[in-house]
């Protein structure tokens, strides 16, 4: 279960990095589908479900089962290099057993702010609510009429 729980929390880390470079209105400048669709018309958070459609969607499931199946095959060996890395850095048992603790933690925030962000998005399209509150408010999704 902690390999279950590392992967979610690096994956959630990740969501929160898209999130906030999406929100700020970064894109690629490019078609993500035959018809011509920009990836700059698709909407920031969960309203991009919306945009993409369901050949989209199953796009992104069928790329991350792929993902998962080839990692599957050769999580032994990034293990390995991990460890290795590990010593070859000189650091000690206990060293590793914190930097582990440190990344696992830092992946269960991550894992409750992703969540935060998608509630508050769908509660009242402010998923920045914190910003809003301290007077910065973030013009979340404004351009896509969302």
């Amino acid at each position: 279960l902690r390999e279950v729980e590392l992967k979610h929390g690096r994956v959630s880390m990740l969501a929160i990095l898209g999130h906030i470079a999406t929100a700020s209105g970064m894109r690629w400048d490019a078609a993500y589908d035959a018809a011509g669709h920009t990836f700059k018309e698709v909407p920031a958070g969960l309203a991009a479900f919306s945009k993409i459609g369901g050949p989209g969607l199953q796009w992104i499931i069928l790329t991350v089962g792929v993902l998962e199946i080839g990692f599957y095959e050769c999580k032994d060996d990034v293990a390995a290099d991990y460890e290795a890395r590990m010593d070859k850095m000189g650091w000690t048992d206990a060293k590793k057993r914190s930097k582990k603790n440190i990344e696992i933690n830092n992946g269960r925030a991550a894992m409750m702010g992703i969540l935060g962000l998608m509630v508050h998005e769908q509660i009242n399209n402010d998923p920045y609510v914190l910003n809003a509150i301290l007077g910065a408010p973030v013009r979340f999704n404004e351009l896509y009429g969302a």
